[in-house]
């Protein structure tokens, strides 16, 4: 799937909010720049936050427990070592959804739906591609 821009990152989030489900783990892949966070934006704001929803690049967990399902904003981009992972309180999650953004420094969610982003250098569009595990076979394509 191509997204050309950010307003279309955005719209795949929205799409994505229809069909997640409390228990979802969703990692986002790819390098700076390439919609990770607008991606969760549009999942976050489609599901009724209306406030702004920052990367969480430095608070490295952003909950949005107000909203239902319950979303978790992951960044692991600044994670040293897996065994941090464990301090970080993310049992809470299991309730909601787990939104994953730098996931191959923890190594973990084997049975996430893998989204990854490539930035393509000649038009600047982001390419999607997703690993679909077995849970969200009904549920996808969007």
């Amino acid at each position: 799937m191509i997204l050309d821009g950010e307003a279309a990152s955005l719209a795949f989030g929205v799409r994505l909010a229809d069909v997640v489900a409390p228990g979802d783990v969703i990692t986002l892949s790819g390098p700076l720049g390439a919609g990770k966070t607008s991606i969760s934006r549009g999942l976050i704001a489609a599901l009724g936050h209306e406030g702004e929803v920052p990367s969480p690049t430095f608070s490295i967990v952003q909950p949005y427990e107000n909203l239902d399902p319950p979303v978790w904003h992951v960044d692991l981009y600044r994670l040293e070592e897996e065994g941090e992972l464990d301090e970080l309180g993310l049992e809470a999650a299991e309730e909601g959804v787990l939104l994953v953004e730098w996931p191959s420094r923890a190594g973990r969610w084997a049975h996430a739906l893998q989204l990854t982003l490539e930035i393509d250098e000649r038009t600047g569009a982001r390419r999607l591609t997703a690993e679909v595990p077995q849970a969200w076979k009904e549920r996808w394509p969007l």
